[in-house]
């Protein structure tokens, strides 16, 4: 029997927003199945006492908006400053006055951030959007109490000598979480990042296979970029991952905080936090060089002599995986180089020409097919001749090889975008919001002003 598209699109929002298990889906596909598809799945859901009536009719009401939502795009995208996510079926009921309460509602609505303002309603970040997941404002008193409760002695008092305070959490029923709590003038706010409490792999993140390979250098520099919020740390994360399940060796990992977990299996894993475990990113770098590490994880590259001590680690034989908010590859490398005093910088454009062996940047672009985000990448990868590209600090000419380097595994931001946009994944508008190139998007191509003249004729 096939599915219908409603049955389907219900099945894949129900388990998105995580009101039945895919055991269960599976099941009521296999009795509508058994019965000749008389029955909606939705229905033989309730009645199997999976789904209640109410979660029914507010899921079909999510399902409505999703389809009119894009059946609009199909024609003429929304703008994106229009655009509305579905929001996740809500309860009547508001968590509790604690912070866990909270967290294990943002986790059950698929969000991927909670903030709590001072003055304001809770919200929760679901697809890149913000949406209210309470109704009610909470006062500047109320706020303090909630987010103060959830703090240590310690940190709460490095909030009150410094006016904020980092943070990193395991929760029951809601995961792991990294947050940032801070006084503004309106009282105190806190934003809390939702985690997996076990390390994603590249198959949950949506991400090619293929990137496994850069787990696999023995040595070098491999660079995970991308703007805040762009999913660099699970990226990040999943390749540690490979390393620990499939080679021995000794990793160690210098976050602020420490955000996903890793338990030791195949290799040894050492996780430091900064503000814990080590004074900076910088000090914790120079120590693990005397420390034996294979593989030294940077959270982020953030100044100078992180940047400096890391090229030297990955110069002296260890493979350095860290991430760099750039927008690009080409950026990402002059990145690496424009910190530098200009005197110093003919010597560490040869030491990121020899060291430097992949730089991954992505973006999270909304989907146009389902409820979610998908990973719009660029990748390159340093051959020979991107290396000496570097060293003659002629990296304007990279984006040439990025075009003509699909066999070696390149791939430019655009094409990468343009494939999703292909398959349906996205919307022309949205390709076109996140291009480097956006006339590459056009509804129509540009025309040339010879083709022009002809047409005025």
């Amino acid at each position: 029997m096939t599915i219908s598209k409603e049955d389907h699109l219900f099945g894949r929002l129900a388990l998105h927003y995580k009101l039945v298990s895919r055991e269960q889906i599976n099941e009521a596909l296999r009795q509508q199945g058994r019965e000749g598809g008389t029955r909606k799945v939705g229905e033989i859901l309730i009645e199997r006492g999976w789904l209640t009536r109410e979660r029914f009719e507010q899921l079909l009401a999510v399902q409505s908006q999703y389809q009119q939502r894009v059946a609009a795009q199909g024609s003429s995208p929304v703008p994106s400053e229009d655009r509305t996510a579905p929001t996740a079926p809500e309860s009547r009921e508001e968590p509790s006055h604690s912070l866990t309460g909270w967290l294990r509602l943002a986790a059950a609505r698929g969000a991927s951030d909670l903030h709590i303002h001072a003055g304001q309603a809770v919200r929760i970040r679901v697809h890149g959007e913000l949406v209210p997941a309470g109704a009610t404002p909470l006062s500047a008193e109320a706020a303090e109490a909630l987010l103060r409760d959830a703090l240590d002695p310690d940190e709460r008092e490095t909030l009150d000598a410094t006016g904020q305070v980092d943070l990193a959490r395991t929760v029951p029923s809601a995961g792991r979480l990294r947050g940032s709590i801070y006084r503004q003038q309106h009282g105190l706010d806190g934003v809390f990042r939702l985690l997996p409490v076990e390390p994603p792999t590249l198959s949950d993140l949506g991400l090619p296979l293929d990137l496994a390979r850069f787990a696999n250098f023995h040595q070098g520099l491999v660079l995970v970029t991308g703007p805040a919020g762009c999913g660099k740390s699970a990226t990040l994360a999943a390749l540690v991952n490979i390393v620990n399940r499939e080679r021995s060796h000794h990793v160690i990992t210098i976050e602020d905080p420490v955000e996903v977990l890793h338990r030791s299996k195949g290799s040894i894993v050492n996780q430091r936090q900064v503000g814990r475990h080590t004074e900076s990113f910088a000090r914790a770098l120079r120590a693990a060089l005397r420390e034996d590490p294979d593989v030294i994880v940077v959270g982020e590259l953030r100044d100078l002599e992180t940047i400096s001590l890391a090229l030297t680690a990955a110069e002296t034989g260890h493979l350095v995986l860290a991430t760099l908010h750039t927008t690009s590859a080409i950026s990402t490398i002059n990145r690496l180089v424009g910190v530098f005093p200009p005197a110093q910088q003919p010597q560490i454009r040869t030491m990121a020409a020899e060291s430097l062996r992949a730089v991954v940047c992505q973006r999270l672009v909304p989907r146009a097919d389902t409820p979610g985000r998908v990973a719009a990448l660029e990748i390159l990868v340093v051959t020979k001749a991107v290396s000496n590209l570097i060293r003659d600090n002629k990296t304007f000419q990279i984006r040439s090889v990025l075009q003509t380097g699909a066999a070696r595994g390149m791939r430019e931001l655009d094409a990468s975008l343009a494939e999703l946009l292909d398959a349906g994944v996205i919307s022309r508008e949205e390709a076109r919001r996140q291009a480097e190139n956006p006339d590459r998007f056009a509804a129509t191509p540009p025309q040339t002003p010879r083709a022009a003249e002809e047409v005025s004729r």
